[in-house]
């Protein structure tokens, strides 16, 4: 029986997303961008789940994107992959997901791996990955959002270093950048991107992701527009179940149990 090329899993509040095609370093083909198109729907959909992890079995990452099974697939209006119901992980098209994602790296990261760190909250790395947005040595352009998020997220000459070049960079530069906020040792990034995912989710769901949602639209729209939606936001969260809970805990100097509503 053929193992799926994504795998999920429920921990409590947390969607374990596992990129699973180890013998081919976890190259992306059609059907994979499609079930991890489709585990983030789950992710967004169900109220449940707070935060998603995403990660990926076997010493690789990702090594990218398999040109030859999605090459013949791009057509005049691209690359279209996210079924019905899923999100385009790297949210360059269709619906926004508004819950946090956490991400683990290890091996090579390459190409569509840079561009979900891009894509995701927080990025933890094993001390030995090697990073490389590497498209334009195949004669393609980064199109899952690097052209967009790296230059905002480690500066125009950083981003441009490795875009244009298509060099390799380790962990430690990739550190050094902003690209990820932690680098541990090789075997630790799952754990520890789980606890980072686990302290998220033990927040005020609704605080968590109308943070987020503010925090993207000052990106998207500008600071006058994330400004404008401050209070209206602080309104609606104040009169929340889960605004009571939280003052009550900190009254009481207790671990809040949030409810998300």
């Amino acid at each position: 029986m053929t193992e799926p090329k994504i795998v999920t899993e429920r921990r409590g509040h947390i969607l374990l997303i596992g990129i699973n095609r180890p013998e081919k370093r976890n190259a992306a083909d059609f059907e994979l961008l499609s079930l991890l198109a489709a585990a983030y729907g789950e992710l967004e959909r169900d109220p449940a789940l707070r935060v998603g992890l995403v990660h990926a079995i076997g010493e690789h990452f990702t090594a990218g994107l398999d040109l030859a099974d999605l090459g013949p697939r791009i057509g005049a209006d691209g690359l279209t992959f996210a079924p019905e119901g899923g999100i385009n992980p790297w949210q360059v098209s269709g619906e926004q997901l508004s819950k946090p994602v956490v991400i683990a790296v290890q091996g090579l990261c390459l190409t569509l791996g840079i561009e979900l760190i891009l894509a995701s909250d927080v990025a933890v790395a094993a001390r030995s990955t090697r990073f490389g947005q590497i498209e334009v040595t195949r004669g393609i352009l980064p199109f899952g959002g690097a052209t967009l998020r790296f230059p905002r997220a480690v500066g125009w000459g950083n981003a441009m270093r490795w875009m244009l070049t298509g060099d390799l960079f380790d962990a430690a530069e990739a550190w050094r950048i902003g690209l990820v906020q932690e680098v541990v040792d090789d075997g630790d990034q799952f754990d520890r991107a789980l606890a980072i995912a686990q302290r998220i989710a033990a927040q005020a769901p609704l605080a968590v992701q109308a943070t987020l949602t503010n925090a993207r639209r000052a990106v998207r729209d500008g600071d006058a527009a994330a400004e404008a939606g401050l209070q209206p936001a602080l309104v609606r969260l104040a009169t929340s179940e889960d605004a009571r809970i939280g003052m009550q805990a900190f009254l009481a100097r207790a671990e809040a149990e949030f409810v998300g509503r």
